[in-house]
């Protein structure tokens, strides 16, 4: 579905605002609508000079500057497990509630670079990907 002109707007005047209200940076939390508007959203952090951290490193990859959250594959993994013991007969209310168990830090070096910030070498050792 495309969204509307007015959409896209009201999108990009809200990053628009938070840049010139002076915030000097954005934390990003995982949200299905954010998610689908990654590309968006990070050109327009980029574009206003915003360091921002997301939820998730599909937002690195594609030019956000960090993420630290769960894993992504690691919580399939999870659901998958879960499936797997519905499906051999456990009752859904006798299952646990789980955690994620693996976190992920990562770095974009470009994104860093172009904000003019320089990522500390203790960070870039802890990061689970660096994204040069």
């Amino acid at each position: 579905m495309r969204r509307s002109s007015k959409h896209e707007a009201d999108f990009a005047a809200a990053l628009n605002e938070i840049a010139q209200q002076g915030h000097e940076a954005l934390v990003v939390g995982n949200d299905g609508f954010l998610n689908g508007e990654r590309d968006r959203l990070v050109a327009l952090t980029r574009t206003n000079k915003i360091p921002a951290a997301f939820a998730n490193r599909e937002f690195v990859e594609v030019g956000g500057l960090m993420s630290y959250g769960p894993s992504l594959i690691e919580a399939y993994r999870q659901v998958g497990a879960y499936a797997g013991r519905i499906l051999n007969g456990e009752k859904p209310a006798d299952l646990p509630v789980e955690s994620p168990l693996e976190m992920e830090l990562a770095f974009n070096a470009q994104a860093a670079k172009s904000l003019g910030l320089e990522v500390p070498p203790t960070l870039l050792a802890a990061a689970s990907e660096v994204v040069r």
